[in-house]
């Protein structure tokens, strides 16, 4: 199974009400005028219009030429709009000729109108106070910003046992109504411990920021581990991909009161956990 791309206007009316309750309540408000390309390492795609040398983000024009109208509403004058993809600047514009220049990242497209009305009060009128809550919100969609540093090497998504991708598929969506396309999967590298001795810790999964990608340590890859419980730890690690960290004070908490109100939500989360009390030990002496 692969992830459920797309344009919330492909799908039918059943799924994109399923869809906006998921949303809702599983993750921050997802755009819905722009999509990345998945990476092809992990979501195969065969659509004509998808070449390895074709734009990596498709828009909605209709999305794009309502937001262009606010700004022309706004601005009293001509204003051209892009819609970028840019790791580092959200928002830049200038003008040129009597025409405002605006380019700003696809999280913008389908946000609330309240940060459109910021968006808007920022770029034209340089106003503060929107440009405060502007940077909140980016900060609070982070997670859609594409990965600031390339995964090194091929990815090891197809186990002997597990297959990380339709795991990943499954998780996209049932609980994030099929909206992550940004981020990445694989096995890990292969450890054993010494000979005849166990481990003293191990760290199932693990992600990282930078690269968009959830790592899966391939003691998960045995026959004896079951479905539910490999994607129990993609689960946990997909809401370290779209809730950032917390700072409390000088602590910076990787798993906040709302992260772990948030993992109960995954659906056989109890008999997760305890299978993992159960079997511990021998994942620890798992070669």
């Amino acid at each position: 199974m692969t992830p459920q791309l797309g344009f919330p206007w492909m799908a039918t009316p059943k799924q994109r009400r399923a869809g906006s309750r998921v949303r809702a309540a599983a993750m921050p408000r997802m755009a819905t005028g722009a999509l990345r390309v998945p990476d092809p390492r992990v979501t195969p795609l065969t659509l004509p219009w998808v070449t390895p040398a074709g734009p990596q983000i498709f828009v909605h024009e209709g999305a794009r030429q309502a937001l262009e109208r606010r700004f022309m509403a706004a601005f009293g004058g001509a204003v051209q709009l892009a819609i970028t993809d840019n790791r580092r600047r959200m928002i830049t514009h200038s003008k040129a000729r009597g025409v405002l220049q605006v380019r700003v990242h696809m999280m913008f497209l389908g946000a609330p109108d309240r940060v459109l009305e910021a968006l808007v009060a920022y770029v034209v009128d340089g106003d503060r106070q929107a440009s405060q809550a502007i940077g909140e919100y980016i900060d609070e969609n982070s997670h859609r910003i594409r990965a600031s540093r390339p995964v090194p090497g091929p990815l090891h998504t197809r186990g002997e046992v597990h297959d990380l991708v339709e795991i990943l598929g499954e998780l996209n969506h049932e609980y994030f109504g099929g909206v992550l396309a940004n981020v990445l999967i694989t096995w890990g590298k292969k450890t054993r411990p010494a000979s005849g001795r166990a481990r003293r810790s191990i760290k199932l999964g693990s992600y990282s920021a930078i690269e968009r990608l959830i790592r899966v340590h391939p003691v998960l890859d045995r026959a004896w581990v079951p479905r539910y419980f490999v994607k129990y730890i993609v689960f946990h690690e997909l809401l370290h991909h779209v809730m950032p960290e917390a700072r409390v004070g000088s602590r910076t908490l990787l798993h906040p009161p709302e992260f772990l109100r948030r993992e109960r939500e995954f659906r056989q989360y109890e008999r997760a956990v305890a299978w993992e009390c159960r079997h511990i030990d021998r994942l620890l002496r798992a070669r």
